[in-house]
């Protein structure tokens, strides 16, 4: 709390005369073209990392950066996240939804440990209900080509962010979008100890690093 405080003020005295005149514009209104959907994890940080501005992205976190299919909302009542997309999708207009995972995520080594490392905590074993599907799919693709630097946890963390898309896709305003071309789908992965951000390729089925290079194959088009 100390350092938080510490920094608030530090901000006041660096920084604020530069923010002020953004959040000013940004009073009017928000209007971000990405949905980020990332892990709640403390060693995050997407604007760090992605060196945006306030109003670059609407932001969603939770415990392994996962997205209930629809259907799984509607029983259970877990609707966080699904007016998230909701909202970014219809109203902000949203033109890229990136759901991004992270090396050493705890909600994946919660599956690859052999003991059970939270037995006494019954909400985090509830919702992570919703990464089954994602570790299902690592066990038929424990010995993928693309695996073999990966310990298990980070394989199942890479598996898990593309799982996810395939929830986003039982979103019927996102599949619309997908299908008109007007919305795009991003898997995107952060390695904690290189600070590399690395997106999915379905060319290379492969994790690869947003270099210069890689970065402007992406952006061709845009």
């Amino acid at each position: 709390m100390k350092k938080l405080v510490k920094g608030i003020v530090a901000f006041r005295e660096t920084h604020l005369a530069d923010y002020r005149e953004k959040y000013a514009r940004l009073v009017k209104g928000q209007n971000p073209d990405v949905l980020f959907i990332a892990c709640c994890d403390s060693r995050v940080v997407p604007n760090t990392f992605a060196s945006s501005d306030p109003g670059d992205l609407f932001v969603h976190r939770n415990i392994g950066n996962i997205v209930p299919p629809l259907k799984a909302t509607h029983t259970n009542g877990d609707t966080s996240c699904s007016a998230t997309i909701e909202f970014a999708v219809n109203v902000l207009k949203v033109k890229h939804v990136i759901v991004c995972g992270h090396s050493e995520c705890g909600a994946m080594q919660f599956f690859t440990r052999k003991e059970n490392p939270t037995p006494a905590l019954p909400q985090v074993s509830q919702w992570l209900h919703y990464a089954h599907p994602s570790y299902e799919r690592y066990l038929k693709a424990e010995h993928h080509a693309g695996f073999e630097h990966l310990s298990d946890h980070n394989k199942l963390s890479q598996i898990n962010v593309l799982q996810q898309l395939d929830h986003l896709m039982t979103y019927p305003d996102v599949a619309a979008g997908v299908q008109a071309g007007t919305l795009a789908l991003h898997a995107w992965w952060f390695d904690l100890e290189t600070a590399d951000v690395c997106q999915y390729e379905a060319s290379a089925d492969a994790f690869l690093v947003i270099d210069e290079g890689h970065a402007a194959r992406m952006l061709e088009g845009e």
